[in-house]
């Protein structure tokens, strides 16, 4: 009978698995973008999705992962909408939220916003043009949401504020 090998990692495996996870920890640290969830009014799609792309342009400092609904959940199943949507804001840091006209009456925002907050999650708003709409979602004012410019400057320090004080 000949002896047996315990299956135990050598000191070099041991070592070379401990550079990676080194490795794999620095890279982490060094990304600087931020894992956000969007909350639109399906009429917005178009301004949701020129943020999105600005967010992909390398030659931006704008940077973060949106891990939004990109298309319409094709359910009337309310509670199925709903468990696919917190798990995508189970996966971010930060809501942002679009602010319009239309954001406003969106009872899907209005839930996204509360359930962020209840989540954990920082939220903030961005707008375009030079005033937020007259009219905000009732979640985002009762929970004393901040809300900033479309400007890139503007809406990165934001979501890096939110994403620490929350």
């Amino acid at each position: 009978m000949g002896g047996s090998y315990g299956g135990g990692l050598g000191s070099s495996d041991i070592k070379n698995l401990e550079e990676r996870v080194k490795q794999k920890l620095n890279e982490a640290k060094s990304d600087s973008s931020r894992h956000v969830f969007i909350s639109f009014d399906h009429e917005d799609m178009n301004d949701v999705n020129l943020l999105r792309g600005q967010a992909k342009n390398d030659k931006l400092d704008l940077q973060f992962d949106d891990h939004s609904v990109k298309e319409p959940y094709d359910s009337a199943n309310a509670d199925y909408i709903k468990r696919q949507i917190r798990e995508k804001i189970d996966r971010c840091s930060v809501t942002v939220v679009y602010l319009s006209n239309k954001t406003a009456s969106s009872k899907w925002v209005n839930w996204e916003i509360e359930e962020s907050i209840k989540r954990g999650k920082g939220v903030i708003g961005v707008y375009k043009g030079d005033k937020a709409p007259a009219s905000l979602p009732s979640a985002f004012q009762k929970n004393g949401c901040k809300a900033v410019k479309w400007e890139h400057t503007a809406l990165m320090k934001a979501i890096e504020d939110a994403s620490t004080k929350r």
